[in-house]
């Protein structure tokens, strides 16, 4: 009984960090579809692609969570969900300028 207590909460502990993060495939779409509107060149808010940082600086905005220079929340204003959010989140860290797999996200 107690071997099958600490398996099980030696899967939890290894689940969690599954579940918490996102999808990556959804996160690109979602990038696509919500950010790269105004986060392009020549727009305000000028071009964001996920090489622009790092994976630590980009864990390090979204736990900040504000978007526009600090001016608002992340989301803010936006049809973006938290589920969403974290999926972008997934997709940016998983492919920044120092990750295994960098990505510019064109088209």
């Amino acid at each position: 009984m107690r071997n099958t207590l600490l398996s099980l909460l030696a899967l939890a502990a290894l689940a969690a960090p599954l579940s918490a993060q996102g999808s990556e495939l959804k996160g690109k779409y979602y990038f696509k579809k919500s950010c790269k509107a105004c986060h392009v060149p020549g727009q305000p808010g000028k071009e964001v692609t996920p090489l622009v940082k790092t994976q630590a600086q980009w864990k390090a905005y979204f736990a900040a969570g504000k978007h526009n220079q600090g001016k608002e929340k992340l989301g803010t204003g936006t049809t973006v969900k938290p589920d969403q959010m974290k999926d972008i989140m997934t997709f940016l860290i998983a492919h920044a300028s120092d990750s295994p797999q960098p990505m510019t996200c064109g088209g």
